[in-house]
């Protein structure tokens, strides 16, 4: 008889969870850690970090179908919540992402709820969508193992939307509104970059517009998330109201400790201006 498994809580349940635990208190955010190496090996250090949960990226990372298969397989021992972002909202891919195993996704550049409903349909079986049915083929289903998976896929999939342009920004009530949207994740940069303070992540117009976000996300009983890598600028968004963040990335880890760790040993240089990179 074939080992039959059920779905795994997806990070809409995570954080559904996390509220529930905190009862009337606060709700404790979700820290995360960006995997962009492409690498397994990198993804399964990341995992036991202690870290709640991971990004794994698509859209700006040397990553693929079968890169992104062997990171969720390296990550899936550990108690971490592993998401997917695509690089595009396109319905192919969403499809492949979701049959190859990925259960959370975020979607870049959503910036209407036209957009918004497009996503979902992608996630969403005929008649409340349009995704492909290939269930049997599929590691997203383990290959027909989980009972009923063309019923209850739903339930195996939690979908993220990002916010990131000035028109996403304006629309983004709208946006909180469409049924199927989970959350919304907040990207300083290209919002900076939308705004035209490009690299100025915490400009004050760029910081306004992450927590009217934020603001328009806990209205609408939705949980939102940002990007954050500086602590400070962490520690202000969870005061507004962010339930999930990003602090750091795999890639930009290596880069500045390295970096440091050269620099003990190294002699002092004209060159060096002692200013930092600017974060993600």
């Amino acid at each position: 008889m074939p080992f039959r498994l059920d779905p795994e809580p997806t990070f809409r349940h995570v954080l559904a969870q996390a509220g529930a635990a905190a009862g009337d208190g606060p709700v404790p955010p979700k820290a995360g850690l960006w995997v962009c190496s492409g690498s397994a090996l990198v993804a399964e250090i990341m995992a036991g970090s202690g870290t709640d949960w991971l990004l794994i990226d698509v859209e700006h990372s040397p990553n693929s179908l079968e890169s992104v298969l062997a990171q969720l397989q390296a990550v899936h021992g550990y108690p971490v919540t592993p998401m997917v972002r695509l690089p595009w909202n396109d319905t192919v891919l969403i499809k492949q992402y979701l049959d190859l195993g990925a259960q959370n996704l975020l979607i870049p550049m959503v910036n209407d709820a036209d957009q918004a409903r497009a996503a979902v349909a992608a996630v969403r079986y005929p008649p409340h969508g349009v995704r492909g049915v290939g269930a049997a083929l599929a590691r997203g289903a383990r290959w027909n193992r989980i009972p009923d998976y063309l019923a209850r896929a739903d339930e195996t999939v939690s979908l993220t939307v990002q916010i990131e342009t000035a028109d996403a920004v304006a629309n983004v009530g709208e946006i909180l509104a469409v049924d199927g949207v989970d959350a919304i994740f907040i990207g300083p940069s290209d919002l900076a970059a939308s705004l035209g303070h490009l690299g100025e992540q915490d400009h004050p117009e760029v910081v306004a517009a992450v927590e009217h976000c934020l603001e328009a996300a806990r209205d609408a009983g939705k949980p939102a998330g940002v990007n954050a890598f500086a602590e400070a600028m962490a520690r202000r968004y969870i005061a507004a109201g962010a339930r999930f963040l990003l602090v750091g990335a795999d890639v930009a880890l290596l880069a500045r400790s390295s970096e440091e760790l050269a620099a003990c040993f190294a002699p002092p240089s004209s060159a060096d201006d002692g200013a930092s990179p600017a974060s993600y």
